[in-house]
């Protein structure tokens, strides 16, 4: 899934259909992952423009 400024509408490439409890676990897990990716960008830019 992608997310452009210009474009805001996500594209649909990745789905996310469930097949199962362990199947939605796997997604949160992978959800929380890329929140923590971001959170960690979020942080180095702001320290960037600080400097």
């Amino acid at each position: 899934m992608s997310f452009s400024f210009t474009d805001p509408k996500p594209d649909h490439d990745r789905s996310f259909s469930f097949n199962g409890p362990a199947d939605v676990e796997e997604k949160l897990q992978t959800i929380t992952e890329l929140a923590h990716e971001l959170l960690r960008l979020v942080a180095e830019v702001r320290r960037q423009i600080s400097n």
